[in-house]
């Protein structure tokens, strides 16, 4: 049990990487606040959770709201005493458009979930983790925030921001007992698609060109495995760092 009577927020918990995540802690030992805008997913997640023995709570939350994020941080300290792992997962996907067809409001959405929400929930975990001195903090980040070619201009922006934050948090706290890490997934088989509207044609046309070159699609659980690795004690001297886990696929450029 690598991860045993730790406590763990997980956002974007009810699909995809984050679901995979939630229960693979829960199996290390953890106790995990599932938390996402769809709480029955939540909830869902949980009972599975507690059918195979694990402890899980659900809770509601947009991440783009700050009384959302407070209260999530708040629920895991109310119910298990404290908190241990933050996973900054939730996120979504802009429709492909480049700069010349991106509008101020898809922007501002998009960064208010992948950006904000990332900086606002690690602020309000920063205190509890420097009062133990102790905590670690996983950020799903992208390869579309390592290069330009997989995403719309406001999504890559947005994983290239969320990189910045892991990177710059890292240095900040490294002397104070707390880590922070990102992920940068390649193409995983989650629902974060569903997200995406009135695709934008050119902008799709463009991405193939890196697509085209992609060695295979990922499962959500071998995503939930390197954040596994990240939130243990195994990864103790890792510490603003970005794993890219994409099967290859950006190593050819």
């Amino acid at each position: 049990m690598k991860l045993q009577d730790r406590v763990a927020v997980v956002t974007g918990a009810a699909s995809g990487m984050g679901k995979a995540i939630a229960k693979l802690y829960a199996q290390e030992g953890a106790k995990v606040v599932v938390a996402d805008l769809n709480v029955e997913g939540a909830k869902t997640v949980v009972n599975e959770i507690e059918s195979q023995g694990g402890t899980a709570t659900a809770v509601k939350v947009n991440v783009a709201e700050l009384k959302d994020i407070e209260n999530m941080i708040d629920t895991a300290v109310k119910e298990y005493g404290t908190l241990d792992i933050l996973v900054n997962n939730a996120g979504i996907m802009d429709s492909m458009e480049p700069v010349g067809e991106i509008t101020d409001e898809k922007w501002d959405l998009l960064f208010d979930i992948n950006t904000k929400g990332v900086m606002r929930a690690t602020r309000k975990a920063l205190p509890i983790f420097l009062e133990k001195q102790r905590g670690v903090i996983i950020n799903t980040a992208s390869t579309g925030g390592l290069n330009g070619a997989h995403a719309g201009v406001a999504y890559t922006a947005s994983k290239h921001a969320v990189i910045g934050i892991t990177k710059n948090t890292g240095f900040m706290y490294a002397q104070k007992g707390i880590r922070c890490n990102a992920i940068a997934p390649g193409g995983v088989e989650t629902n974060i698609g569903s997200t995406m509207k009135n695709i934008n044609e050119f902008g799709v046309s463009r991405t193939k060109l890196a697509q085209s070159v992609m060695p295979r699609g990922g499962k959500p659980e071998d995503i939930a495995q390197v954040a596994l690795f990240l939130a243990s004690d195994d990864a103790s001297f890792v510490n603003g760092a970005v794993i890219i886990a994409d099967a290859g696929w950006t190593a050819a450029f």
